[in-house]
């Protein structure tokens, strides 16, 4: 497996006695930037991040989830948004951060707007990297915004994750076959462009998933939405978010929903964006991280100056 040579070592932090998540950090001291990941991604999602963000001067702190990379599993058994945010609000303690910059991508986008609606006095603003939003349905339709269309057959992978977990961990049953089959989210399953990650790529982003029990871990939010496993609290992604927030999508990928702008202008109310991103996918932090960076630079320049 080759690594990036600019990738970060994690470091794992007790958040809650006998709880700890496994941490990548760099440019402590300067502003707080957390960098919140999706599936089938871990922190390893922001290798190309880290350290240019911290040279611009942040304090940059990409975390693994609960269940995911080198954290530990939820001890409490939640995989729902509450519960990552519990985690995520402890760390800020332990980091002694009192409020922050949030960065999300796909998973980690819906943690950060129900973390913002949670606890907004611990979120400045938020950098969304995908069109990810909360779910408006009745304040969208008034707008005029018609429902989404039927999903393609690419999509398949939502009900058997979601429906059948165990059923498909059990037919993945080599850690050859679980990399291959998170590998799939990649490549022909159409998230981003063809080629827009090579072997090497794919071996180390999709390693830890060889686990079974870590990816066993990751198919808990799929079981979340459809209604399949409980939850610690409701979700709070049925309003607005009121802070800041920069969007960024990438525009060739099928998970790209249909009237962006329109549902952007009333799930955040003070967005700057949404900006597309042409030739990209799914997986702006890597795919094109140096535009990324330089965003984040620029929609944060007020606090850097300070």
């Amino acid at each position: 497996m080759v690594v990036p040579a600019e990738v970060v070592a994690p470091v794992r932090i007790e958040v809650r006695e006998g709880h700890r998540l496994a941490v990548r950090r760099r440019g402590e001291g300067g502003v707080p930037l957390l960098l919140v990941h999706g599936f089938p991604c871990t922190s390893r999602i922001w290798s190309h991040n880290l350290l240019p963000l911290a040279a611009a001067g942040f304090d940059v702190v990409a975390p693994d989830l609960r269940g995911y990379g080198d954290s530990d599993f939820a001890p409490d058994g939640w995989y729902d948004f509450a519960a990552f945010d519990a985690d995520l609000t402890a760390l800020f303690d332990r980091l002694g951060w009192q409020t922050a910059v949030v960065a999300g991508h796909d998973l980690g986008a819906m943690i950060a707007i129900d973390l913002a609606n949670r606890y907004p006095e611990r979120v400045d603003r938020l950098v969304i990297l995908d069109d990810s939003m909360p779910d408006l349905p009745e304040a969208y339709a008034a707008a005029g915004i018609p429902p989404s269309p039927p999903k393609p057959a690419v999509f398949d992978y939502q009900r058997r994750q979601g429906h059948h977990a165990d059923e498909l961990v059990a037919e993945l049953n080599t850690p050859e076959r679980r990399r291959r089959y998170v590998g799939e989210f990649y490549g022909h399953r159409l998230w981003c462009p063809p080629d827009a990650f090579d072997g090497a790529d794919l071996a180390f982003l999709s390693e830890p998933y060889g686990d079974a029990a870590r990816l066993r871990a990751s198919f808990a939010d799929y079981e979340v939405m459809a209604g399949t496993r409980p939850v610690s609290a409701p979700e709070l992604i049925d309003r607005p978010v009121r802070q800041r927030a920069l969007v960024l999508i990438g525009a060739d990928q099928v998970t790209r929903g249909e009237h962006a702008e329109q549902r952007c202008a009333i799930a955040f109310p003070e967005a700057v964006g949404p900006f597309w991103v042409n030739g990209a996918g799914h997986f702006l932090p890597w795919e094109r991280p140096e535009l990324v960076n330089r965003s984040i630079r620029s929609f944060c320049g007020d606090l850097l100056r300070h």
